[in-house]
């Protein structure tokens, strides 16, 4: 049996010193950084921070580099949050119903939560009836559905960073 603990598999294991600290901070401000500017902001030479950047996304701390677009030029008129309870808990029916939600093109998130939701489904639409329409086709025709909760997001905005806990010592 699986520790209940360890559902984070996704979790590199690998040790962060000072300098993967600021590498992590200055990539996070600007992904766009040349290595060679970045070699420069951190005080390495660029053939040693392009090896530690590497280092870094082969171990899956750098997951991705990604850019941010404003949601209207792509037809997106509104975005929601769902909260939705399933109606019996297990790993398959979480596993099961994650997954069904990453296949939907309307998804932009999820987030598996603890509370009285176990899920908050984070959905970009081009206008209500879209929204209609995957709320009831999309997430509540599923068997492990059973509550759903949709509100409109009429503002938000996101860091693209993580605080550091860990890498900076």
């Amino acid at each position: 049996m699986t520790p209940s603990n360890r559902n984070r598999k996704d979790e590199p294991e690998i040790a962060l010193d000072r300098i993967d600290g600021e590498i992590i901070e200055a990539l996070q401000n600007d992904a766009r950084l040349s290595n060679k500017e970045l070699a420069g902001r951190i005080g390495l030479a660029p053939s040693s921070t392009l090896a530690r950047v590497r280092r870094l996304r082969d171990a899956g701390v750098l997951r991705g580099y990604h850019a941010v677009v404003a949601p209207g030029v792509l037809g997106i008129g509104i975005e929601a949050i769902s909260a939705v309870r399933l109606t019996q808990h297990s790993r398959d029916n979480f596993r099961t119903f994650f997954d069904h939600c990453m296949s939907l093109p309307e998804v932009v998130a999820v987030y598996q939560v603890a509370g009285a939701d176990d899920f908050l489904i984070h959905l970009a639409v081009r206008d209500a009836d879209h929204m209609h329409d995957v709320v009831l086709d999309g997430l509540s025709t599923r068997a492990e559905v059973g509550h759903i909760e949709t509100a409109l997001i009429f503002k938000h905005s996101h860091k693209h960073r993580l605080p550091q806990y860990r890498g900076g010592e």
